[in-house]
């Protein structure tokens, strides 16, 4: 059995290229050890924090990938051999993965869950996946929006960002979306019934904020960091909770804390919070929360749409859409194999 993969060629330096990852293929090698799984990858999430594990930055919490191993990616895989009773084959799962065909796992290391019948892999890897759970557990149990509260989202229109901000429209919370483009402004608005939207391309960004939020703002859901985290915390209320989920307008940058420091008197002064969070924290409560978000669209309440492109030899040009403003929505890979049938 041929295995094609991509591996880590070297760190980047600012902007991530091409010529970061080389694609081989070769034999693919028997399982070491026993009670593994033998999985074919079909749908790759493309996660700005991948940005990080290629980065070398130690604090992400996965392992950094080394050069010359293979790229670490949320994934949803058919399982294709199995001696354990409760991983059959056939099976969908969801988990970490790589960016090959196919891979031998241990279940428990990859934090492998079996899709439930009825959601296709691409439900679960997009409305129903890391990132959808990821914006429910920072709007609502890090965040603790509220009615009649402001939720102020960075990269709203992004798959993460869209569903926080949506999260808090459900919850009864007046809602300031920030994005950068006049279709991905008319989506929030017009699909996902976020109707005050800042175009940081084309408007000022603290005029704005101070038009939109008078009053303040209550909770900041923040997947951007930067310039941007100023600005929010130059409006955030008193008690205010700022959830820092992402960073990705520093993920290209050499040094990510030469940037001016945050205001850290008006945080003391004004006892607002900052909490960083991971999905991993929230693990044990995942089946409720997909069984509300499930609640939720069936009531045509939630607006979600996923990028998918096909293609394995051109799954880092997939990657990059993220950093350039390229994708529209959940971005993920889809493998098809040599002949170009998805698999």
């Amino acid at each position: 059995m041929i295995n094609r993969r991509w591996r880590l060629a070297r760190r980047p330096e600012g902007a991530v290229r091409r010529e970061d990852f080389i694609l081989d293929e070769a034999p693919l090698a028997p399982p070491l050890g026993q009670g593994k799984l033998l999985l074919r990858h079909e749908l790759l999430l493309c996660a700005p924090t991948i940005r990080n594990w290629i980065g070398g930055r130690r604090e992400s919490y996965y392992p950094t990938i080394e050069i010359g191993d293979p790229i670490l990616a949320p994934a949803a895989s058919r399982i294709l051999f199995s001696d354990d009773p409760a991983w059959p084959v056939g099976a969908l799962v969801v988990g970490l993965g790589t960016w090959q065909d196919y891979e031998w796992v241990s279940p428990e290391g990859r934090g492998l869950r079996v899709i439930p019948d009825g959601i296709s892999s691409r439900a679960a890897m997009g409305l129903f996946g890391m990132n959808a759970l990821t914006a429910y557990f920072g709007v609502i149990a890090v965040g603790r929006a509220r009615k009649g509260e402001t939720l102020l989202v960075s990269g709203a229109a992004g798959s993460v960002g869209a569903m926080a901000a949506q999260f808090g429209r459900i919850l009864g919370c007046r809602v300031v979306g920030l994005c950068g483009s006049v279709e991905k402004a008319r989506w929030l608005r017009e699909d996902c019934g976020i109707t005050s939207v800042i175009d940081y391309v084309r408007e000022d960004v603290p005029d704005r904020l101070a038009a939109l939020c008078p009053d303040g703002v209550d909770v900041v859901f923040d997947n951007v960091g930067g310039e941007f985290l100023h600005q929010a915390l130059a409006r955030t209320n008193r008690h205010g909770r700022i959830v820092l989920c992402g960073q990705i307008a520093t993920y290209d940058v050499a040094d990510p804390d030469a940037g001016r420091p945050l205001d850290m008197m008006r945080i003391i002064y004004g006892s607002i919070t900052l909490s960083g969070f991971l999905l991993n924290d929230f693990s044990i409560d995942i089946p409720d929360a997909q069984k509300k978000i499930a609640e939720w669209a069936k009531q045509g309440l939630l607006a979600h749409r996923e990028d998918l492109r096909d293609g394995f030899d051109s799954l880092p040009e997939t990657f990059m859409a993220l950093f350039n403003g390229g994708n529209q929505g959940t971005l993920l890979g889809r493998i098809a194999d040599k002949q170009g049938r998805a698999l």
